[in-house]
């Protein structure tokens, strides 16, 4: 079973809107980490509310999940960069007078589909992910969420702790 290491993001039902966060992705052929260059792949899903979802991720990171302290640095320095990826993505839409089509994203190891967003928007008053960016719609009537900072106009997030490694789950593989 491969683990994937990818931003992913739920767009919600309009396919329309999941084929144009990913074609802001598409360009992303690689992301250049040290002296080495990582090459990207987008796709986009459905889940199990009929949402659509994009998934970023560098290939061939991990097949096995954070198996190692250097994978966890390794993930958490290319989790930084999507995160770039994603805001300077939400600056230049901002510019040009519209916000970025998508409602939550998380970087991780197997984060597409975390939360569907019945499920998100269930937990939503008690939700503390360490990377997780919500638009501000999602929000709308509920009193400041604690952790949460400006991610963008239009989003707000959890800021991004990194990777981790944790022995005990690296001999469950």
């Amino acid at each position: 079973m491969a683990w994937i290491f990818s931003l992913s993001a739920e767009i919600g039902s309009d396919e329309k809107s999941a084929i144009i966060f990913a074609g802001y992705f598409q360009w992303l052929t690689y992301i250049d980490y040290k002296t080495r260059q990582y090459q990207c792949r987008v796709d986009t899903f459905r889940d199990i509310e009929n949402n659509w979802w994009c998934r970023v991720y560098p290939n061939n990171i991990s097949e096995v999940g954070i198996d190692h302290p250097k994978t966890a640095g390794l993930m958490t320095e290319l989790g930084n960069l999507l995160y770039e990826h994603l805001h300077s993505v939400n600056l230049l839409c901002e510019d040009k007078g519209f916000l970025f089509p998508f409602r939550y994203a998380l970087v991780g190891v197997e984060v597409d589909e975390f939360r569907t967003y019945s499920e998100l928007i269930e937990d939503l008053p008690n939700l503390s992910i360490p990377g997780l960016v919500l638009s501000t719609e999602l929000t709308q009537g509920l009193e400041t969420l604690s952790g949460f900072q400006e991610f963008s106009s239009g989003y707000i997030w959890q800021p991004y702790k990194g990777e981790v490694y944790h022995p005990s789950m690296a001999l469950q593989t």
